[in-house]
């Protein structure tokens, strides 16, 4: 819960395609999210593209999506769908299992 003063935080999903799967991607997005102090998750997709929950500080958000567009040196992203998505209560930042 924010403590009085501190904004709500801002939460986002993100769909991220290309060659995004086998390249780290889910371990890098980890670091970088953990690195930013983000909570919340990545998983693969059966479709081969990857999705993220990212929920923390908006100027913390905003940066993961620009890192996401990135990503790991071997990945190729050609497409990232971002949506308002509702917070998880999530105590730091998870892989989960393919979905």
């Amino acid at each position: 819960m924010p403590e009085r003063g501190d904004p709500q935080p801002a939460a986002r999903l993100l769909r991220i395609h290309g060659k995004v799967q086998r390249v780290w991607y889910r371990a890098s997005a980890q670091a970088e999210a953990t690195r930013l102090g983000l909570r919340g998750w990545v998983r693969n997709r059966l479709d081969g593209s990857v999705e993220a929950l990212v929920i923390g500080a908006l100027p913390a958000v905003e940066a993961f999506i620009g890192w996401a567009h990135k990503g790991p040196p071997q990945a190729r992203v050609t497409r990232i769908d971002v949506s308002a998505a509702d917070d998880e209560a999530t105590d730091g930042f998870e892989q989960r299992p393919t979905a």
